[in-house]
Order: structure tokens, then C-alpha cells, then sequence
């Protein structure tokens, strides 16, 4: 027993581990100031009542959870999170999918066509968003515009001075953002699938309906668990979006959950507010993520 206390020490504690433990001590110092003291701090803010300035008055307890779980208006901002998710996840999986499939086959220019879909994907997010708020600006705006002169729509609303409207027109954005990487993602799936198999499916005379659901599906089932599992998580959070089309507004019509986190914080200065939000946050990503990786896990035991 004393040999292997002495061995695992040996291991632990010789020269070259002592390089490796002065190497890491940087990145770990600079993980913990700047992630894991944070996530604490914000454990903490959620428990006491805070000043202005996010410092630490007296302990709340549960009634800082029970005031924010309390209020009508977190009800209505989570709900329309996960409205946003749900919509926006489906909707990038189908077209994602339906895009996927129509790169997938023999063309002239299938390069120049998939290197100009990944434009969206690629290109920074709030520049993106900036784009589309001029695109729906009520007089000047492109969308207006064009519904106007073709006729279609003589008297177009104010897209991002309506509610509805405006949270419509956020998650247009979001999805056109989102489309071109679960695209790309099923795209490289589809690509690992062995021509054998859709030869012996031609060969059977199987129609391409056939193909795609016993053949094409079943090969990409877990890349599919994983894209939507990364696209949820990264829905749920999309701050930018939102925050550069509306600030949440018309009448908070289009907050969600990560920009009320960030105007109760920041704006309001209700830290504890915030950080009882954002814990809520947390939560739910970590039951989505329980969720998937129970069904990744299920149909890899499959």
C-alpha cells in the first residue's frame, strides 16, 4: 500500500509534472477569474439582496426566486423563449435538411452555390442583424420597398414597430442566420453515408423517398441529435439579434430570457433580478441538454 502512495505521488509530483502544473497555472488562473468566480458570484447575487453597484447587502434566501417566479412577466418572457427556440430550431432543422439534400446531388457550380449559402452562417452576427434592420426599415427599407412597387402589399405594416411583426422579423433572422450551418452539418453527414448503399437501394428499385428516409436519415440520426442540440443552446442565447432589431421592444413584444437578463442587470440595475434569470437560464439549457444527450445515448446503445 506504501509503494503505492509512493508511486502515484512519484507520478504526480516528479519533474515534468511540476512543468506541466507551472505551464497550466496561467489558463487556470484566468479560468477561474473569469469564468468560474463569475458563475459563484452570480450563485450568490441570486441569494442576497444587491446595491446599484452589484455588491452583496443582506441574505435573501428564496425570496429573491420567489418575487422574479412570481411576476407575470417572467412567465410571458419564458414562454416566448421557448416559442422562439422550438420555432427556430424546427424551422432551421427542416430547410437545413430540404438545403442539405439539394447540395447534396450532381451540378454544375454545386461549389460557387455552397460556398455563397455559407455567406449568412459566416458573417458576424450583429452585422448581420444591422443588415436586416435596414432591410425592414418602414420608408427606406428593401422588404417595404418591394412589397410596394410589385404590388404586392400596398400598405405594409412597420415590421419592427408592431409586436408581432417585430418578433416575427427577429426570428426570420435568427433562422436565416442558423439555415446555413444545419445545412452544412447534414451536408458532411450525408457525405460519410457509403455509395453502396444508395447503389443496392437502385439496384432494388427504391424510389428516392425510400432512399431518404431508410437510408439517408438512419445514416445522419446522430449528427442530427447533435446540430440540434448545439442549435437550441445557441437560440435560447441569441442575444444579438434581438437586442440590435428591437432592445426587446415594442413594449417588451420580443425580449427574451438572455436580453432581460441583460436589461434587469444593466440597465435596471437589479442584479439579483438578473442573476435569479440567468440561473433560470441555466436550468433550462441543462434539462435540454440532459434531454438530448439521454436520446444521443439511447440510440448509440441501439
Amino acid at each position: 500500500m506504501a509503494v503505492g502512495a509512493l508511486s502515484l505521488k512519484h507520478k504526480l509530483w516528479n519533474p515534468e509534472a511540476r512543468l506541466a502544473y507551472i505551464l497550466l497555472l496561467p489558463a487556470v488562473l484566468i479560468l477561474i477569474a473569469f469564468m468560474f468566480y463569475p458563475i459563484v458570484y452570480v450563485f450568490l447575487m441570486a441569494l442576497f439582496k444587491t446595491d446599484k453597484l452589484g455588491r452583496l447587502k443582506e441574505f435573501a434566501g428564496l425570496a429573491n426566486f420567489i418575487e422574479v417566479l412570481s411576476t407575470k412577466e417572467f412567465w410571458k418572457v419564458t414562454g416566448r423563449s421557448l416559442l422562439w427556440t422550438v420555432t427556430g430550431v424546427v424551422t432551421k432543422t427542416i430547410f437545413g435538411m430540404i438545403i442539405a439534400v439539394l447540395l447534396n446531388v450532381e451540378y454544375r457550380g454545386k461549389k460557387i452555390a455552397r460556398m455563397l449559402f455559407i455567406i449568412p452562417w459566416a458573417s458576424a452576427v450583429p452585422i448581420s442583424a444591422m443588415i436586416w434592420q435596414w432591410v425592414y426599415h418602414s420608408e427606406f427599407g428593401l422588404l417595404n420597398h418591394t412589397l410596394k412597387i410589385t404590388g404586392i402589399w400596398s400598405n405594409p405594416p412597420v415590421w419592427l414597430g408592431l409586436p408581432i411583426p417585430a418578433f416575427a422579423a427577429c426570428m426570420w433572422v435568427d433562422i436565416w442566420i442558423g439555415i446555413p450551418f444545419m445545412a452544412l452539418v447534414f451536408l458532411a453527414g450525408m457525405q460519410s453515408i457509403s455509395e453502396d448503399l444508395y447503389e443496392s437501394a437502385y439496384i432494388d428499385g427504391v424510389n428516392w423517398y425510400q432512399k431518404f428516409f431508410y437510408i439517408t436519415l438512419p445514416g445522419i440520426r446522430n449528427i442530427i441529435i447533435i446540430a440540434t442540440l448545439l442549435s437550441s443552446l445557441w437560440t435560447f442565447n441569441d442575444f444579438n439579434v434581438v437586442y440590435i432589431l428591437t432592445r426587446g421592444g415594442p413594449v417588451r413584444s420580443t425580449d427574451i430570457l438572455i436580453t432581460s437578463v441583460y436589461k434587469s442587470g444593466f440597465e435596471w440595475l437589479k442584479f439579483s433580478r438578473a442573476s435569479v434569470m440567468a440561473l433560470v437560464t441555466f436550468f433550462i439549457l441543462t434539462i435540454i441538454s440532459i434531454l438530448y444527450a439521454a436520446i444521443y445515448f439511447r440510440q448509440e446503445s441501439a
